[in-house]
């Protein structure tokens, strides 16, 4: 990778913020949990916030604010994925997305396959679409994770009507392969289920590891599919409320369709504004940076771990900012990131908030800069000394 490496803000700078990461705990604490990253902005969405301020342009979304075509070009340059605008819509961020196609494609009581450990919202927003979670989790090769394909099928035997696909995977960062997603679809539509994929941390899958969006897997990927996403997590916008839906199927397109109207009036004006400048072509090399960045951090993390947490289990993730570490052989319970926490002063996300799966992991986020990062593990390590 030969982009130049984006620079954190000082941590002095980053505690002037006013977001969920910086606002949670007190400042002796290190966080690492939430999925926020601690990287200025893109310098095309700076302008094009700081423009609209200028303006005073804070009113209604418009009907056609241009992200449908500048999330069909990006998709198109970074992932060869062809999208046809016509089959988006937007809404305020992808849970919100999930929840309403869901509401759209299964009946209350009906079951929802998840593949845990996986991201806590999913089984929030299927008890709040009235269905019911039916956990199939990951299969652990030994050298990473993969879907249970036979396990998935079985629930989708048994009457689970849809699949809350996570690619790339959080919190393993797994990218699934295309033929294990070509699979997915098939068994699917055998069982005449849909597969909805939240597909956030696309943008940040490492060089040589080959990313299939969902719905280009097949065509029975494209029959039964949706795919949910946003600029938010790779270019930190989350506050901003905007997310796309994507369908590549006329069937799938009705139904995306016919989403209530006020679905797409979630969508936050500057959310757009800066979904389109993120999508555009002037932010690649701001991406590019970061995940140069993420590369480095990635890699770092195993030596630290290796030095101070050498009984620690981590695979470097394929993708993402978000590390899922096995701690469980330290003897901290089952949820060691509140033993962490108040002992080290390092904030993670707790394991068996993803599942029974997560019970002795923790969920750390290297989005940060180095010297953090080796100042959050050596803490932690000090625990275990």
């Amino acid at each position: 990778m030969s982009a130049t490496p984006l620079e954190a803000l000082p941590l002095e700078a980053l505690r002037r913020r006013s977001s969920t990461k910086w606002r949670t705990y007190p400042d002796d604490v290190l966080p690492m949990f939430v999925a926020e990253t601690d990287f200025p902005l893109a310098e095309p969405i700076t302008a094009a916030l700081a423009e609209a301020v200028a303006l005073g342009d804070t009113g209604y979304t418009p009907p056609e604010p241009g992200l449908r075509d500048a999330f069909a070009d990006f998709a198109l340059r970074r992932f060869g994925w062809h999208v046809d605008p016509a089959r988006v819509r937007s809404t305020g961020d992808v849970m919100m997305g999930v929840v309403e196609l869901l509401r759209a494609t299964v009946a209350p009581g009906d079951r929802v396959v998840t593949t845990p450990p996986v991201y806590p919202p999913f089984p929030m927003c299927i008890d709040e679409a009235g269905a019911v979670t039916a956990p199939v989790p990951l299969f652990d090769t030994g050298a990473g994770w993969e879907l249970d394909l036979a396990g998935i099928d079985a629930a989708l035997a048994a009457g689970a009507r849809a699949v809350l696909l996570c690619n790339p995977h959080n919190p393993t960062g797994t990218v699934h392969a295309r033929e294990t997603l070509a699979a997915l679809a098939a068994s699917a539509e055998r069982h005449g289920a849909v597969v909805i994929s939240d597909e956030i941390h696309a943008p940040l899958v490492r060089d040589g590891i080959a990313y299939t969006p969902f719905l280009a897997a097949s065509d029975a990927a494209a029959r039964v599919g949706f795919a949910v996403t946003s600029a938010s997590k790779a270019f930190n916008l989350a506050g901003l409320k905007c997310a796309l839906m994507v369908a590549a199927d006329p069937a799938r397109t009705a139904t995306l369709r016919g989403l209530p109207a006020e679905v797409e009036w979630r969508t936050g004006l500057f959310g757009a504004l800066a979904g389109v400048a993120a999508f555009s072509e002037a932010s690649d090399p701001w991406l590019d940076g970061l995940r140069a960045t993420l590369e480095s951090n990635r890699l770092l993390l195993a030596e630290l771990l290796a030095e101070h947490l050498p009984r620690a289990r981590y695979r470097v993730p394929d993708a993402g900012f978000l590390a899922w570490i096995d701690v469980s052989d330290h003897g901290w319970g089952d949820d060691p990131a509140e033993h962490i926490r108040t002992r080290a002063r390092v904030a993670l996300n707790p394991g068996p908030s993803f599942g029974l799966e997560g019970i002795g992991h923790v969920r750390l986020n290297y989005g940060c800069a180095p010297e953090v990062l080796r100042e959050a593990v050596a803490r932690i390590g000090a625990l275990a000394s």
